[in-house]
């Protein structure tokens, strides 16, 4: 009888330390970081993504691409997200606490405070399909057509930062919108312009230089500063996030050399390193 329960108390004991040992076991599992980037950044994420792996093996990236308002509001309505990288501080500002009452209305606060950048600098282009067919030149040439000729123009909905930028740049020249609202075509991200321009669905279209360059598609003009402002990329950990500190390294190593020379061989300007 005493055997017995000497043997019943090592086998307690042996259980206990293998119940002790198991945490030590997962830090070697592979942690999944979700990441919400514009569609801008589809190729480029995609590619930085590959040379990752040899840096955190253990991490696995998992990306929703889209445009950046319909990302602000999935996380906005709970999404899981450890990181987000916007195409403008409007989206980001709307959901940093740190932001202005006028930039942040709603008072929301998923921004991890101290790790926001501004990560990289595009330009807002105007593209033609394969051979141009219908001849546009530049801006200038655009606005006097619009509203002449027959012309479609592709550009994004008013609350994808792609589409917010057309609308200054509509009011630089003081285009009316809705006045010549029959030679518009809408897409609801970057991705979807460009793919009516490339498909000839549409005579010309607005997007960055980085996804003319994505499609092949053939750039006439670029936006200047005064005619859209500067279209920045912030990015940010967000206080959601369940994985905080791969989600740092992460935004690290994106504002580190080899992730600005990918970002820059399409034609973004890497603004930290």
């Amino acid at each position: 009888m005493k055997k017995m329960i000497a043997l019943v108390l090592v086998c307690i004991l042996l259980l206990g330390c293998t119940a002790q040992a198991a945490p030590s076991v997962q830090k070697d599992e592979t942690v999944e970081l979700v990441v919400f980037a514009a569609a801008s950044l589809t190729e480029t994420l995609t590619e930085i993504a590959e040379a990752y792996k040899a840096v955190a093996p253990n991490v696995t990236l998992v990306f929703s691409f889209d445009s950046s308002g319909t990302l602000k509001k999935q996380i906005q309505e709970g999404a899981e997200c450890d990181l987000f990288l916007s195409a403008a501080p409007k989206q980001m500002n709307q959901l940093d606490a740190s932001a202005s009452a006028e930039a942040n209305p709603d008072g929301l606060d998923f921004v991890l405070q101290g790790t926001r950048v501004n990560l990289l600098e595009n330009k807002v282009a105007l593209v033609v399909p394969d051979g141009n067919p219908k001849g546009v030149s530049s801006f200038d040439d655009l606005i006097a057509r619009l509203q002449g000729s027959d012309l479609l123009l592709a550009i994004g909905n008013a609350d994808v930062p792609v589409g917010q930028y057309t609308q200054k740049i509509f009011a630089f020249y003081g285009v009316d919108e809705a006045a010549v609202a029959q030679k518009l075509t809408y897409g609801s991200n970057v991705k979807e312009v460009a793919a009516q321009v490339f498909e000839a669905a549409a005579d010309c279209g607005v997007i960055y230089a980085t996804d003319a360059f994505s499609a092949k598609l053939t750039i006439v003009d670029t936006a200047t500063k005064e005619m859209c402002g500067q279209v920045i990329y912030p990015a940010a950990v967000l206080n959601i996030s369940k994985h905080p500190d791969e989600a740092k390294a992460f935004l690290a190593y994106l504002q580190g050399p080899e992730a600005a020379a990918i970002f820059e061989s399409v034609g973004f300007t890497a603004l930290s390193e």
